[in-house]
């Protein structure tokens, strides 16, 4: 009789990889630490609880999470179903009563003849057991100091400090030149050149621009001291970012043929450099300020924003450089990952990493492949960049058109193009999904 398989926190993630594996046959033991050790975001003990919004972003195939939830529905997700049961009107987004979707996702693995849920806090796995963890951002001190300890402590991180991430394809490169400062190695980096008065006016507007409340504490302030906001960096001194992440030197103007007075280096966030981070842009701004503010960037007047710059209390691994494209950790044992601890952002691509290592645990304990989805699809592009990412730069993402590889014919009109990769990547999902069950 094969060992239960561990799944390790009862959120999103760790539901679903509990209801996959379960449904292959397999008994389940859901390790859920609440009530008994609550997290300074979640207020109930019911499994699967929304600590923040209600939303599970856009259900249009135009949209990219509207997508990836297609492509769960058509592998099986329960947490899709539970949604589907529990949304409320919201527009083209898929939103859902929270406490009736949380006591649904409950009540199903509750009553799972295969699923025991334990409520007791796990401070490690041993080295023999099957297990997903699932944690997510709020990982208890116990369960990460052997995590730190297992991977190194370099690996394991606490705490989440992002700059805003835009598409290549949305930058204006009449204003944009490629080059790294002082011509050493390959152009990597794209350089936003600004004049005194482009400076001055994008500094009186960053430094009045509307900031979310910290959430942080005193300690966790002082974390952040090596790898400050932009927002206060400037505050600090109208030079300060010229001297800083702003610096120009290195640096030649083409259109000018000078040092510019000031310049914003964009570094490729995939390796086919169709997303750009903006370096040293780690931010506290409103979403809404930072489109607005980070706009005025020379270069950047019409950027598409696929991620925003975020600075809060997380724990996530260095996946690229910890787990294998099943999300299995390379190290050793059957010790598989899931959710916001791999390094996703948002409440369906957790549930995706959960849907995801569920089956593959199942599947390695079988002596199967991993199931590895084709690029071209949500599951598929999305898994590909966490897994892949470079090690040193390593980041959460969320789910976007711009991880997706470019489709063969160009298409100008938005709508058309994104519904054309929608398209792709459903007949892409239903021919791997058709050859699996051969």
């Amino acid at each position: 009789m094969p060992k239960a398989i561990w799944v390790v926190g009862g959120g999103l993630a760790g539901a679903e990889a509990a209801w996959q594996a379960a449904n292959a046959g397999y008994d389940v033991i859901l390790y859920e630490m609440r009530p008994e050790r609550m997290t300074p975001a979640h207020t109930t003990p019911l499994l699967g609880e929304l600590v923040c919004s209600n939303s599970l972003k856009a259900n249009n195939l135009e949209n990219a999470s509207g997508l990836l939830k297609e492509e769960l529905r058509r592998l099986g997700s329960l947490l899709m179903t539970v949604a589907e049961e529990t949304k409320v009107p919201a527009g083209g987004a898929l939103a859902v009563d929270r406490q009736r979707f949380a006591a649904g996702i409950t009540a199903r693995i509750s009553e799972h003849p295969r699923i025991k849920v334990v409520r007791t806090e796990i401070s490690s796995i041993p080295s023999d057991q099957p297990a997903v963890v699932a944690t997510g951002p709020l990982t208890s001190p116990l369960l990460s100091a052997w995590l730190q300890q297992l991977f190194g402590e370099e690996y394991f991180y606490f705490f989440d400090a992002v700059a805003p991430i835009v598409t290549r394809e949305s930058l204006d490169f009449k204003r944009i030149f490629a080059a790294s400062r002082y011509g050493r190695g390959e152009a990597e980096y794209l350089n936003c050149p600004m004049n005194e008065e482009e400076y001055t006016l994008f500094w009186e507007n960053l430094t009045a621009a509307e900031v979310h409340q910290s959430h942080l504490g005193a300690a966790e302030k002082r974390f952040f001291e090596g790898c400050m906001p932009v927002e206060v960096l400037a505050a600090r001194g109208k030079d300060t970012l010229r001297y800083g992440p702003l610096k120009p030197v290195g640096l030649t103007d083409p259109a000018t043929g000078k040092r510019p007075y000031a310049v914003v280096q964009l570094r490729p966030e995939n390796r086919e450099k169709t997303l750009y981070n903006m370096v040293g842009f780690q931010t506290n701004l409103r979403w809404g300020e930072q489109k607005r503010v980070f706009r005025m960037i020379p270069g950047l007047a019409e950027a598409e924003f696929v991620r925003y710059g975020v600075m809060h209390r997380n724990s996530f691994i260095n996946t690229p450089k910890l787990l294998t494209n099943a999300l299995q950790w390379k190290g050793g044992w059957p010790l598989f990952f899931a959710g916001q601890l791999i390094g996703v952002e948002g409440y369906v691509e957790s549930i995706a990493a959960g849907l995801l290592a569920g089956k593959n645990i199942v599947r390695f304990l079988e002596g199967k492949a991993p199931l590895v989805f084709p690029r071209e699809t949500a599951m598929g592009a999305l898994f590909h960049h966490i897994i892949n990412a470079e090690i040193r730069h390593f980041q959460p993402m969320n789910i976007n058109f711009g991880l997706f590889p470019p489709l063969k014919v160009k298409i100008k009109e938005k709508l058309k193009k994104n519904r054309a990769i929608a398209e792709r990547a459903l007949n892409s999902l239903e021919n791997y999904l058709r050859n699996e069950e051969k």
